[in-house]
C-alpha cells in the first residue's frame, strides 16, 4: 500500500441552520487504502463523504484530493450510494456505460468497456437484461460496475450494501475487496455494520455523536488478500468488540442529548 496521500481534510465543519452537524473533523486516506467511517446515526458520516465527493461544500476547513484543493466533483472519483439508482429503461449494459456516455466516450468504445466491467462483477451474462429482471444484489453490482468502468483513483461508498440481506452483503464485500485490490484505488466507505467495516477496511474511523468528530482510529490487524472467512477469527472479533464499545458510548451520548 502506497503512503502517497489521496484524501486529506483539515478541520472541516458543516452546519445546517442552527444545527452543528459536523466537525471540526480531519481525516486522511492513502492510495490503495480502504478506510471506513462508523458512528451513531445522525453523526454526519454521509455529510463528510459528500464533502469529500465535492457534492457539498464545508462551512470551514479544507479538503485536498490527490494534492489538489477540492472545488467540486471530480472525474476521478466514483460515488456509490445505497440506492443502486439504475435506469429502468436501459439495459444492464447501457446502465454501466452511462457514466462513460456522460463523458463523451464513443458508443462502441463505451459498450466494450462496459462489457469488461460486467465481467469484473460477474454479470456478463445479464448484459441484455433490464434492472427489473435483477435481484437487489445484482442491481448493486451494476452500480459498482458503473463506478469502476471510469477507472477511479478514489471510490466513495455510502452504505452501498445496506439494503441487502446478510448473505448477499458478504458476497458483495468479497467482490469489492477483490476489485479494489486489483485497481489499487483508495476507498472511503460509510457503513452501520461494524463487521462489514472490519472485513473491508485497513483503518476504521469512529465518529462521535453530533457534531461528528473522529474519536478513535482503529488499524485492522488482518492480512490481505482477505475474504469474509476472516470474520470468524479472534482478531476480527476483538476489533468488532472494541468498535462497538466506542459506538455504544457515543450513541448513548446522542440519546441523552435528544432527551
Amino acid at each position: 500500500m502506497s503512503a502517497q496521500p489521496l484524501i486529506r481534510s483539515h478541520d472541516v465543519t458543516r452546519r445546517f441552520g442552527a444545527v452543528e452537524a459536523l466537525g471540526p473533523l480531519s481525516l486522511h486516506g492513502a492510495r490503495g487504502e480502504f478506510v471506513s467511517i462508523v458512528g451513531p446515526s445522525g453523526c454526519g458520516k454521509s455529510t463528510m463523504l459528500e464533502i469529500v465527493g465535492g457534492l457539498q461544500r464545508p462551512d470551514s476547513g479544507s479538503v485536498f484530493v490527490a494534492g489538489v484543493p477540492l472545488e467540486g466533483p471530480r472525474d476521478e472519483t466514483a460515488i456509490v450510494f445505497q440506492d443502486s439508482a439504475t435506469l429502468p429503461w436501459r439495459t444492464v449494459l447501457d446502465n454501466v456505460a452511462f457514466s462513460l456516455e456522460a463523458r463523451g466516450v464513443a458508443r462502441d468504445e463505451r459498450r466494450d468497456i462496459a462489457r469488461r466491467g460486467l465481467e469484473t462483477v460477474g454479470l456478463a451474462a445479464f448484459a441484455a437484461h433490464y434492472p427489473a429482471q435483477l435481484s437487489g444484489g445484482m442491481r448493486q453490482r451494476v452500480a459498482l460496475a458503473r463506478a469502476l468502468v471510469t477507472e477511479p483513483d478514489l471510490i466513495l461508498a455510502d452504505e452501498p450494501f445496506g439494503a441487502l440481506d446478510e448473505q448477499t452483503r458478504l458476497l458483495m464485500s468479497d467482490e469489492l475487496l477483490a476489485v479494489v485490490d486489483r485497481l489499487g484505488c483508495g476507498v472511503l466507505f460509510i457503513t452501520h455494520s461494524i463487521q462489514e467495516a472490519v472485513l473491508l477496511s485497513d483503518r476504521i474511523l469512529v465518529m462521535s455523536a453530533r457534531p461528528g468528530r473522529i474519536v478513535d482510529e482503529i488499524t485492522v490487524p488482518l492480512e490481505r488478500p482477505r475474504t469474509s472467512e476472516v470474520l470468524s477469527s479472534t482478531a476480527a472479533a476483538e476489533c468488532v468488540s472494541r468498535i462497538w464499545a466506542l459506538i455504544r458510548r457515543e450513541a448513548q451520548v446522542a440519546m441523552q442529548g435528544a432527551s
